[in-house]
Parts: C-alpha cells; sequence; structure tokens
C-alpha cells in the first residue's frame, strides 16, 4: 500500500530545504535499480519481498529482458527522520556505456548523486565517467558498495580479508576523485598565472618562479569518500541491508561505554579494542591485532551469513532473539536460506534508512547551490559570466536564492523529452467511480434491460400467425426499421472505438525538467528559449520586464508557448500538479511542438540558455533505413522526426544520397532504437522497415614514401622512387595538361586557360592532428568572428577568455610545425578544412597576395590585390576536396595542402582589355567556342582585375577610383563562370597531389576494456585477434582472479563483438567499447607484389587478404563506385577426366 499521498508531495514541494535532487550513478550490473527498488519499498510502492526482482523504475519491456536500464527515469519518495520530513527526487540513470546521453541528462537535473560500486568489481571505467559527468557538472557524490554478500557467499573471504578489499576499493575511488580535483587546480592556477604576467609584465624587478603546484594550500578533505565522514554506506540491496559506521557507532557507545564521535573516528581505520585496558589503540596491523571493524561490525554480518546459510536453527534464534526482530514462520521455513536472511537483514539494518539518511545529511538541497554551479550553467560556449548583460547578470541571485514568491522570475531547464503511451496520462486514465454514479448506472442498467424484455415480447406477438396479411407486413416493416436503426447504432460504436483507438495509440511527449526559480503553474505562458538564443541581441528589441504574455516582435531562437500540463513523475505513473516550486524535478506535458532535445524556459527574455549537456558517448554506428512500402515513407519520416527527439544522443540525417540514416552510441542502442521505431506501441512509425549493414564510417590520408617494403625489406632510393611511380601510374592515369613533379607538385590550369595552381600535399604530424581535432570548436569560432570582421559587422566584443584560447592555439601550433618544411605555416594558414573546422589545413605560399586565419587576433590584412576577389573559389575548392578523398570520397583528415604558384594569365589581361574597349569580344569568342554569356562575362571578370592591376601600378590614386567604379562589375564577378572553374580546378589539383603521394585509409577505433577470469583468458584474445584487435596491457585485480583487458578494436570489427564474447566465454566477459581515436591502417591499399619475396610470401594476386582494400572496396560499393575487381577468377571450363579416358 502507498503510503505517501500526492497531496502530502505536494505540500513537502513547497519547502525547499527539505528536498533532495539526486541520481544513481554507476557501471552497468554495479545494482542502482535494485537499490532503487529498495528505496521505493520503504515508501510501500512496491512490496519489499518483491525489490531486486520487479526493476520498478525499468518500466521498458526491453529493459526487463536484457536486464539492463536504457532510459533515466524518476520518482519522488517521502522520508521522515527524527522530526523533519524530506521529499527525494530519486533519478535511476543507465549504466551501460552506450547510453551515457541519459546520464548527462539526469546529472543536470541533481544537486547530488549516489555511486554505486560492485565490492567485487570495484572502479570500472563506466565509474570513472560517471565521477567525472558528477565533477563536471558540480555536484556532490555519496558512495555506496554494493553486493557485499558476494565477497561472503562466492569469493568466501574472512571478514579480515574484505576488510582489506573494501580498503583497497575506496583508494581506488578517491584515487580518481584526487585526479579530477588535481587538474581543476592546476588550471586555476595558471589561469592566475596568465592574469599575474600580464600585470608582473609592468613591474620590474628579478622574478622568483614559485614551483608549488597551488595544491598545498588547497583543502580537498571534503571530496573523499569515507565512512567516518559519513559519505559511505556499505550494502548488500538483494539482501535488502545497508548500514553506515554511525549506526554502529551508537550501537557500541551504549554497550562498551565509548563517545559515539570517538568510535565514529576509530570504527574505520587501523585501531583495535584493547579488551583488558577498555581502550581503543592505533595500530592494529603492527600488533597483529583484528581492526576495530572488522571485530565490532565484520563478524557480526559473517557469522549471520555463516548461521544462515547452513541453516543453524539455534544461533539463528540467538541472533534474532538478541536484535529483537519479528520473523515471520513463512520466511523462516521457506526453503531458500536468501529469503531468511533478507528477512533477518532488512529489519536489523533497513538499507532504505541508511543510503536515505546519508542523502539527508550529506547532500545539498536546492538551496545550496554554489555561485560557481551558477555560473557555468549561465555562461554558453566561451563566454565569461562578466561579459553577460547586466540584466543577465542579475539573474544570478534568483537562482541562489531558489525562491518561490509570486516576484520571483520562473527559470526551467528541460534536460530531454521522453516518449509516454497516451493511455498513461492521468487525464485519460479510468478512475474509481463515486457511489452516486454507480447508482445512476444501476437505473441506467435496469431500463436496458427491461427496454430489452418488452422488446423480445413485441416480437413474440407479431410472429404469431395471423389471418390478415396487411398486419403482416406492417409488422414486417416495424421489423426492418428496427434492424435499420441497430445496424446504424452498431456503425457508430465500430467509428467511435476506431476513433477512440486512434488517439489512445498517439505518443505524447513529457519533458523532463527541474525548476531553477521562481514557480511553474499550470497554463501558464513561458518564453522558450533555444541554445542559440542571446540575451544580449534581444534585449536591444525588448524590455527586460516584457512578458510571454505582451505581443512581441520576433526574436531568433525564441518562442514562447502555455505549459499545458504539470507533472509528478512517480515511475511508471504520472499525477497531475497544479503548480511546482522552486527546486523541484517535473514533467511538463505539451511542450513537443517547442522543444526538440533540450531547452531553457524562462519568464525574462533576459535569461540565457544553459550550457548543452556533456556527452561521454560519442554517436558513431550509422545505419540507413527505409519502409518495406515506398508508400510509407512519410510515415517513416514522422516516425524518425519523433525517435530524435525522444532520444537525447541519436542523430537523424538524410544524406545527399537521399538515405535516411541513424546514427547511434552502439550497437545496444542502435537495436534499442530500431525497436523503437518498429514495435514500440506499433512503434513511432508504425511501419515495417529494412534496415541496412552499419555504414562504418573512415578517413583518407597519405603518410610519407615508405622506408620498407610489404616484407620488411628496405627499399633502396631509385627502387623506391620507381615503384611508387609504377604503381601509381597504373591506378591513375594522369589526364594531360596536368603537371606532376618528383615530389609531388601538382600543377593545372583552369578549363578557359586563364589561370594556374601549383599545389602540393604533405602529411601533417599526428600532434597537429589531434590539436586540430580537439580544437574544432575554437576554429568555428575564428571562423565566425573573422567572417563578421570582413562584413564590418559590429560585432559584441571579442571575449578576451576566447582571444587567450585562440593564442594559445596558434602557439601549440606553432611548437608542433617546426623545421625547414613548416617554417612561416602558421602564418600562412588560409583555411582549415572540410566545413572550415575540419583536421587538414590549407597554405598559400606565393608573393603578392596575404590572407589570415588569425585576423581575430588583429592580423588583419586590408588592401586589394588581383588574388583577393577569387580567393573564396579556391577556399571552396579546398573544402570539397577535402570533404571526399579520391580512395571511397570519405573525407580526409591530417593532410597539408599548399597552393605555391596561382598565376593569372597576361594573355587573357590583353585579350580581355581589348574585348572591353571594343565592346564585342569577338577574339576570344573565337577562341573559346562557349556560350555568349559565357564568352562576355569571363573576359570582363579577368579585364577588372588585370585593369585593376596595371593602373594600380601605375596611379594608385585613380586606381581607387575605377575599382569603386568598377565595384559592382567585380561583386558579379566573384561569382561568375571564371570562380566556378577555379573551384573545380583547385579540387582536381588536390585530389592529383593527394594521389601523387602514399594514401592510406584511417579506421574508426573503440577502445575495449574487457573484465574476464584467468580461464576464459585464452577465449578473449581468440575474439580479439579473430577481428584485427590489438591488446594494449592486461593486469589483474587485486584479492580477485579477474583479468581487466585493455585494447583497441576497428569500429568496422565491431559488430556482433558483445555478443560473441559472450558466447564464448559462457558470459563470463564482458567488454565495454568507447569511441577512441581514428588509426592509420598500415598496409597500401593499391598494393601489388613486385619482388620474388612478395610473390613468395603474398602469392600471385596477394591472395591474403589486403585489410586497407576490402574497406575501402566496400565502401566504394556501397556509394555505387567502380571497383576494380574480377568476378571470374579462373574461367577455364570444368571437365570430368574419368569421361576422357
Amino acid at each position: 500500500m502507498v503510503l505517501t499521498s500526492v497531496e502530502k508531495m505536494v505540500g513537502l514541494q513547497k519547502r525547499t530545504c527539505g528536498i533532495r535532487n539526486i541520481c544513481v550513478l554507476a557501471h552497468v550490473d554495479h545494482g542502482k535499480t535494485t537499490l532503487a527498488d529498495c528505496l521505493i519499498s520503504s515508501n510501500g510502492i512496491i512490496s519489499s519481498r518483491l525489490a531486486g526482482k520487479l526493476r520498478y523504475l525499468d518500466s521498458r519491456e526491453d529493459e526487463q529482458i536484457r536486464g539492463i536500464t536504457m532510459k533515466s527515469s524518476a520518482i519522488s519518495l517521502h522520508f521522515v527522520k527524527g522530526d523533519q520530513e524530506y521529499l527525494i527526487n530519486l533519478i535511476d540513470s543507465p549504466g551501460h556505456v552506450d547510453f551515457s546521453s541519459e546520464v548527462s541528462t539526469a546529472v543536470r537535473l541533481c544537486d547530488g548523486c549516489i555511486i554505486v560500486v560492485d565490492a567485487v568489481e570495484g572502479v570500472c571505467p563506466q565509474t570513472q565517467a560517471v565521477l567525472r559527468q558528477a565533477w563536471l557538472e558540480n555536484i556532490r557524490p555519496v558512495l555506496v558498495i554494493n553486493k557485499i554478500d558476494r565477497l561472503i557467499v562466492e569469493l568466501k573471504l574472512t571478514p579480515q580479508e574484505a576488510h582489506m578489499h573494501l580498503k583497497n576499493i575506496l583508494e581506488q575511488i578517491n584515487a580518481v576523485t584526487g585526479t579530477l580535483f588535481t587538474s581543476k587546480v592546476l588550471e586555476e592556477r595558471a589561469e592566475k598565472e596568465s592574469e599575474s604576467e600580464t600585470v608582473s609584465d609592468t613591474v620590474s624587478g628579478d622574478q622568483i618562479y614559485d614551483w608549488s603546484a597551488g595544491l598545498e594550500d588547497t583543502d580537498d578533505s571534503h571530496l573523499y569518500f569515507s565512512p567516518d565522514h559519513g559519505n559511505v554506506v556499505f550494502a548488500s540491496a538483494i539482501d535488502g541491508w545497508g548500514f553506515g559506521i554511525e549506526h554502529f557507532a551508537k550501537l557500541y557507545s551504549q554497550k562498551i561505554g565509548i563517545k559515539p564521535a570517538v568510535l565514529m573516528k576509530t570504527l574505520w581505520g587501523d585501531y583495535y579494542l584493547n579488551t583488558k585496558a577498555k581502550k581503543i589503540m592505533k595500530g592494529d596491523q603492527s600488533k597483529g591485532k583484528k581492526p576495530l571493524f572488522v571485530q565490532l561490525v565484520l563478524d557480526n554480518i559473517w557469522s549471520l551469513y555463516e548461521a544462515v546459510m547452513k541453516r543453524d536453527k539455534e544461533k539463528i534464534e540467538k541472533i534474532v532473539t538478541s536484535l529483537g526482530l519479528k520473523i515471520g514462520a513463512r520466511e523462516s521455513r521457506h526453503a531458500d536460506p536468501k529469503v531468511h536472511l533478507n528477512a533477518i537483514c532488512s529489519q536489523w539494518l533497513p538499507i532504505s534508512d541508511a543510503v536515505l539518511s546519508m542523502v539527508c545529511n550529506k547532500l545539498p538541497s536546492p538551496l545550496d547551490i554554489t555561485a560557481e554551479r551558477v555560473e557555468k550553467l549561465m555562461c554558453v560556449g566561451a563566454r565569461t559570466f562578466d561579459s553577460l548583460p547586466p540584466e543577465t547578470q542579475e539573474l544570478k541571485s534568483a537562482f541562489l536564492k531558489c525562491s518561490s514568491e509570486e516576484t520571483a522570475p520562473v527559470i526551467v531547464f528541460v534536460s530531454k523529452m521522453f516518449a509516454v503511451d497516451a493511455k498513461a496520462l492521468p487525464h485519460n486514465k479510468p478512475r474509481p467511480l463515486t457511489q452516486e454514479e454507480i447508482a445512476h448506472r444501476r437505473e441506467l442498467a435496469k431500463q436496458r434491460h427491461a427496454q430489452k424484455l418488452a422488446a423480445n415480447q413485441g416480437k413474440e406477438l407479431s410472429e404469431k400467425p395471423s389471418n390478415d396479411n396487411s398486419s403482416d407486413v406492417t409488422g414486417n416493416t416495424g421489423d426492418t426499421k428496427g434492424e435499420e436503426q441497430q445496424l446504424a447504432a452498431q456503425v457508430e460504436n465500430v467509428t467511435l472505438k476506431a476513433m477512440k483507438d486512434e488517439a489512445d495509440n498517439k505518443e505524447s511527449f513529457v519533458a523532463f525538467a527541474r525548476v531553477f526559480s521562481g514557480v511553474v503553474r499550470r497554463g501558464q505562458k513561458i518564453f522558450v528559449l533555444g541554445p542559440k538564443y542571446d540575451p544580449a541581441e534581444s534585449l536591444h528589441k525588448l524590455s527586460s520586464q516584457c512578458s510571454p504574455t505582451n505581443d512581441l516582435p520576433s526574436v531568433p531562437h525564441m518562442t514562447c508557448c502555455t505549459l499545458e500540463n504539470l507533472y509528478l513523475l512517480m515511475g511508471r505513473e504520472l499525477e497531475d500538479l497544479e503548480e511546482v516550486p522552486a527546486g523541484n524535478v517535473l514533467g511538463i506535458g505539451g511542450l513537443q511542438d517547442f522543444v526538440l532535445k533540450s531547452a531553457t524556459l524562462s519568464t525574462s527574455p533576459a535569461c540565457p540558455p544553459f550550457t548543452p549537456l556533456n556527452f561521454e558517448a560519442t554517436p558513431i554506428v550509422r545505419v540507413a533505413v527505409e519502409p518495406k512500402h515506398p508508400s510509407d515513407m512519410p510515415q517513416l519520416v514522422r516516425g524518425m522526426k519523433l525517435l530524435n527527439q525522444a532520444d537525447p544522443c541519436v542523430q537523424v540525417l538524410i544524406q545527399e544520397t537521399g538515405e535516411h540514416v541513424l546514427v547511434t552510441a552502439g550497437e545496444v542502442h542502435l537495436q534499442r532504437c530500431l525497436d523503437d521505431l518498429k514495435e514500440r506501441l506499433e512503434g513511432f512509425a508504425k511501419v515495417q522497415i529494412s534496415v541496412s549493414a552499419p555504414i562504418i564510417p573512415f578517413r583518407e590520408t597519405i603518410t610519407r614514401p615508405p622506408k620498407v617494403d610489404m616484407v620488411n625489406e628496405e627499399i633502396g632510393k631509385q627502387q623506391k622512387v620507381a615503384v611508387i611511380h609504377q604503381t601509381k601510374e597504373d591506378q591513375n592515369k594522369i589526364p594531360e595538361g596536368i603537371q606532376v613533379d618528383s615530389d609531388g607538385l601538382v600543377t593545372i590550369s583552369t578549363p578557359n586557360k586563364q589561370a594556374t595552381l601549383s599545389v602540393r600535399a604533405m602529411p601533417l604530424p599526428e600532434e597537429v592532428t589531434r590539436l586540430l581535432e580537439e580544437n574544432s570548436d575554437l576554429i568555428r569560432t575564428m571562423e565566425q568572428l573573422s567572417t563578421s570582421m570582413n562584413e564590418d559587422k559590429k560585432t559584441h566584443e571579442i571575449n578576451q577568455k576566447t582571444l587567450d584560447r585562440i593564442k594559445e592555439f596558434k602557439e601549440k601550433l606553432e611548437q608542433n610545425l617546426q623545421g625547414r618544411r613548416w617554417r612561416n605555416a602558421v602564418d600562412q594558414i588560409w583555411s582549415f578544412g572540410p566545413r572550415k573546422c575540419g583536421p587538414n589545413i590549407l597554405l598559400y605560399n606565393f608573393d603578392g597576395y596575404e590572407r589570415s586565419v588569425w585576423q581575430c587576433l588583429g592580423n588583419a590584412v586590408k588592401g586589394a590585390s588581383k588574388y583577393r576577389d577569387f580567393d573564396n573559389s579556391i577556399v571552396s575548392g579546398f573544402q570539397l576536396a577535402t570533404l571526399s578523398g579520391p580512395m571511397c570520397e570519405e573525407p580526409l583528415m591530417g593532410v597539408c595542402f599548399t597552393v605555391e604558384k596561382w598565376e593569372i594569365n597576361k594573355i587573357g589581361e590583353t585579350l580581355s582589355t581589348s574585348s572591353q574597349d571594343s565592346g564585342e569580344g569577338d577574339v576570344i569568342e573565337h577562341k573559346q567556342s562557349e556560350d555568349t554569356t559565357l564568352t562576355n562575362s569571363c573576359p570582363d571578370e579577368v579585364c577588372s582585375v588585370n585593369e585593376h592591376e596595371d593602373t594600380s601600378q601605375s596611379v594608385p590614386k585613380s586606381s581607387e577610383k575605377i575599382s569603386k567604379q568598377k565595384g559592382e562589375v567585380l561583386l558579379a564577378d566573384c561569382y561568375g563562370p571564371f570562380s566556378g572553374q577555379l573551384i573545380a580546378t583547385m579540387k582536381e589539383a588536390c585530389r592529383y597531389a593527394l594521389q601523387a603521394k602514399p594514401q592510406r585509409l584511417m579506421a574508426a577505433m573503440y577502445t575495449c576494456e574487457i573484465m574476464a577470469t584467468a580461464e576464459v583468458l585464452g577465449r578473449v584474445y581468440a575474439v580479439l585477434s579473430k577481428r584485427e584487435g590489438r591488446v594494449l596491457q592486461e593486469e589483474m585485480k587485486e584479492g580477485t582472479d579477474v583479468f581487466i583487458i585493455k585494447a583497441v578494436l576497428p569500429v568496422a570489427e565491431s559488430f556482433g563483438f558483445a555478443d560473441e564474447i559472450r558466447k564464448r566465454t559462457s558470459g563470463l566477459a564482458s567488454p565495454q567499447l568507447v569511441f577512441s581515436h581514428w588509426e592509420i591502417i598500415s598496409s597500401d591499399p593499391f598494393w601489388v607484389p613486385t619482388t620474388e619475396e612478395e610473390y613468395l610470401h603474398f602469392g600471385e594476386k596477394a591472395d591474403s587478404e589486403n585489410q586497407a582494400r576490402k574497406y575501402m572496396n566496400a565502401v566504394r560499393k556501397r556509394k555505387g563506385l567502380y571497383v576494380e575487381e574480377k568476378i571470374v577468377e579462373h574461367a577455364e571450363k570444368q571437365r570430368t577426366l574419368s569421361r576422357n579416358k
């Protein structure tokens, strides 16, 4: 029976100091949902006997089947501690790496979290990831060490060994926290140093360097987990028990007569009890004594388990009576000793009390939100809090107060949207009938019954044989009328039922949100602020006092909506609410047309959008989806839109080929998305779909010429050049008009011979590629700043912090690009690509042109040159070339293109000037047999450029006038046919420059962590080597027989990997795959054997499979490109020898 009514919950929501918003975080299978079940059973929502078996918060069918949580779900619990009442909003989150985006959505809404760690497995990869997510969101963690029963029952450790094991686990967790803390302190110190440097530059005198890292002064004792701080609970959720050491401190203080405060400090650590002196002494290990924790705590639990497992009735009775417990006969006679154990432990050490009292004591209420966290939430991107408008900065006090007054601005953050069956919404549920309604229905039923009886009697009378024909006819007509009426009523019922079913099957979206300030009411009008909304821009148009009810001018990224329904989230149930005060987690209905995945809602237009969520997993697994019947395409598109809205991590794209592509974080995530599309409530799409094989992303790059050949023999200088060029010429028969030097410089002219380009391709050092990838957002910001400067827009003042980051980025590039080949390279960077922010670089290395991507640092280059109007065409050609490489149309990575020559030919100039003088352009028409429009526009633009150049050399003043007069012509010209030819030529030049160097494919790689026992280690290695995996390290967990194997595995080989490992190891090994990096595949995809040794090793046709070629051909086939392969190898006719004797 549910112990707490909705009215009680609503009352508790108004006491902000008694609210705790917490989430449960852990590695997969460490017992989060079981722990949540135990806490829910304390409120009577589920039976305590079912806790751990029911998994109440796993409401989806596939969650129950797989036994893992796939989405974060919330429930509100009531907890009484002494005379204090608390409302605990508990969010259970997934532990599987594919669903780590759900963890991010949960963490943003909370003030604290419970980290659950398995006592046997200890700290796992995902434990570290969730600790990092909690740290990034500035929320306070507490620790539950779960599954301690496994130490007793499975590992059969003694209490002393278990104590050592638990100490090790605590040390591992504190080590992770320590590294996070250290990195933060060092970052802050670096910032302070950079600020002090600017000050100290002005001060003369000797500088003394301070070598201390700043760690000595900062207090970090509150960060670490320690039982004597009261932020650790030891538990076994499946057996229903858990305790913090304060429970035993109180218990033993009465028995031994030592103060609870002393016991709190000494129960954990190297203290022992001197029974003779009745004193607690230090140094248990050196004196070979039992630690206090073992003697007073663990020994008792171990003896209880031993008694119950061995069915020692006398001992059990003795324990039960000494503890003063009442155990029912049903439990004590049960065949499974675990049931008996659960009954004793859950009364003696109830886990819900231990965990919830720790939550209430140690985790902050919404009122205790720190100023640091508020500033972090309010500053999007690279902006600092000080650069926000003053009206926005004033909102900081509203966040910190978290007040529910009428005057307080309403600020709500929606972290995700989730789909709910329309039948589950409170207003669609069948409600219990009142006594009056029951009586009324009884009366109606009686009337209907009476009418039926009367109708039946009428039928019998009419059926009696009568002599009068006319009466017979009238009887029949009456009958048919009655039948018609019945039919009509039936049809009406059917249509009503169909309409009702249609309405029922609809998916409703509920927003998962938290109120940070003010009171949210049903029917309230509110602003919805998108992630790109800028309060500084909108406050020019609107006053900061305006409200969503006024008629307002349109502002980008801001809409206005009405909050239709507010819900209390109760796991699988939703309850209607009229209003929700600040500090609470709630569900909001009716936002599906306004919010895609996450949004900020506010009544004040000065409110900034919250910073985007930190997602740990990168979506990388792609599949193309299409309906079985083409006519169902609109439903599929609608279904994919709904799926995109319902999942925080999924991406839905339409590729250039027209394919609808689903991008997900991993195999399990992909399976769940496809199930949602197909099956769930007849699916989002409600159509049958066919799914392609996974689309695996690759990257193309170039390397330096190899030093050794395929059989590891050194290639001689001449042989090397000969081999490379021979193979290259076989692959790409270079067309006429393109010159390729021996060192890979490609010279190519535009089709109209007006311009000539020379381009060289070089591989970038790995560090530079990595740097470009990590700073893609910064490069994008630089691009935006430089375009706004070029367009002479008045942008808001460039943030100093961003400028510092750009300077630092430039310095790092200069450090990594050193040597003769890279002299002045950083200053000559023309663009990055693809999409102007990718890991490839375009340099210019010719005279008469200057342009810099570092414009925002004040290196703006003004002044016209003959190249100025067409430089964008060169950049566009480079962007196209880097977006799809020559091997299999995949993006390039780690390539630097240098434009070493760009000439606009003199012939073009003279011809074009004469053509402009005569006004006809006959000569050019004769020379280029092209369309008239082309012949007119092409000389015009070249002429305008060249005239400009000639006059500028002779008369500088007149050049300005001419350029002004010709301004309009120039503008038209830089979008004319010549610029298009330049784009195509630049693209071709880049492609040929790339093909002049040894090309390689780059594969996406997963890091793979596998936990396996010693006996299945060989099988794990077999599966890894079969799938091209590479083991990096293996280490054994202390105190267990479990090995942790770290390996890298190509994404292309990862499909079905987890299932295969589980099958081969009978479920004893489970991998965690996380996208890590891109890696060059060492083999050359175009290689063919040439020397005798190579024929010997690889056979005449390179029979042993070339991995790179296999991947390249697979991608080319998928894209419909030409693949060079022989379908029939040996076409000799087969003949049977026995016939031809």
